[in-house]
């Protein structure tokens, strides 16, 4: 299972633990991930991702799951958000041209 949040592309880091006698050992800084049911107001379904804290506090300043996903690059994103990206251009153009 990949420790990668789905919406930004955040993953593990790597440092350096530094002791009081400034010896140094590698270690990992993991990002703080949960996984959360978001709702997608255009396509009225809601969708479970991996993400991190800090993205989910993105969404909430941006405006949601559609705000975001509609100025994302497609580089940082998963399959799975890429899919619901593509879900989402298709919706909002088909109800911009009706």
């Amino acid at each position: 299972m990949s420790r990668r949040c789905e919406l930004t592309g955040v993953g593990p880091m790597v440092g350096h633990n530094v002791s009081h006698s400034n010896i140094k050992t590698k270690r990992r800084f993991l990002p703080s991930l949960r996984e959360t049911a978001l709702q997608s107001e255009a396509l009225g379904q809601s969708f479970r991702l991996k993400i991190s804290n800090a993205a989910l506090r993105t969404l909430d300043f941006k405006g949601g799951l559609d705000a975001f996903l509609v100025k994302a690059s497609d580089e940082n994103l998963s399959p799975r958000a890429l899919r619901i990206k593509r879900q989402l251009k298709a919706k909002l153009a088909t109800t911009a041209a009706a």
